[in-house]
């Protein structure tokens, strides 16, 4: 019963990330459908795990006996996934060390890391609380307006605390990198946090001079891991054309998730509720 169980879950799992397209859609739809088609597939095969745990390696289910070999199988998976998320909390870790040994500086009344490079870099690393981290190549690339619009849009990344929530989803995705379309859904949620962040930023500063910042940095090469990291130049260039184009457009408002947007998570708590027909 138990590899019936990892069979039903690994196959809804497949499905579910096969459904996946690159539908032109607004903000709001396209972060929701993103987010659940990338969450939901790890979420159920995590909870199969759990609820194989607490089963144990030995009983009935449904008039049908369990064994060791399922158990053994969540056992291994758990651990899988706890390993994972260790190797990138110390990754994460290093990164935030990395940043700290950078000298602050006061900068428009404001604590920032100055990172002697001269390539153009801005962003948040850390955890809950990140830090912003400048290059010295940036300061002395950028006019005092410019400088403001990066600045926006850092604040951005801070208010929605994106370091913190995409280390998660940075170890939901090594997690589930064999599942398929999980690059395509980790790219469009890169793409759609900086468009968050843009829209953020553009509703205090000028979207035009935030555009020609961000083709300025962009154009570098990234100097810093996208563990902990929420710099302006990420992601990659071919989704450059989405920002610029969302910037000169009319803004408008990033609307916050509502509660109801998360009730197909719930679905994925359904395993657990098999642990009561465990004997």
């Amino acid at each position: 019963m138990h590899l019936i169980m990892i069979l039903a879950a690994l196959a809804v799992a497949y499905w579910t990330r096969c459904t996946w397209t690159d539908i032109p859609s607004n903000w709001s739809v396209r972060w929701r459908r993103s987010l659940f088609l990338f969450l939901f597939p790890p979420l159920l095969i995590f909870t199969t795990a759990i609820a194989l745990l607490c089963m144990g390696p030995q009983g009935e289910m449904g008039g049908l006996q369990t064994g060791g070999f399922g158990y053994v199988m969540a056992l291994g998976c758990i651990a899988f996934f706890s390993i994972l998320c260790i190797k990138l909390t110390w990754e994460g870790w290093q990164s935030v060390k990395s940043a700290r040994n950078c000298p602050l500086v006061n900068l428009a009344g404001r604590q920032v890391r100055m990172l002697n490079t001269g390539a153009l870099f801005a962003g948040q690393i850390g955890f809950w609380q990140p830090e912003l981290v400048l290059s010295l190549g940036l300061l002395q690339t950028l006019s005092k307006a410019h400088l403001e619009t990066v600045l926006a849009h850092e604040h951005g990344h801070y208010h929605y605390r994106d370091t913190f929530w995409f280390f998660w989803l940075g170890w939901v995705r090594s997690c589930t990198a064999w599942l398929p379309n999980t690059d395509a859904l980790w790219q469009e949620l890169l793409v759609l946090r900086e468009l968050r962040a843009d829209a953020h930023a553009a509703s205090q500063v000028d979207p035009l001079l935030l555009a020609e910042s961000l083709l300025l940095v962009i154009s570098t090469p990234p100097i810093s891991s996208q563990i902990c990291c929420a710099a302006l130049g990420s992601p990659t260039v071919d989704r450059l054309n989405q920002r610029i184009d969302a910037l000169l457009a009319q803004p408008k408002p990033t609307p916050e998730d509502q509660l109801q947007s998360w009730n197909y998570f719930l679905f994925a708590f359904l395993p657990l509720m098999t642990v009561i027909f465990h004997t």
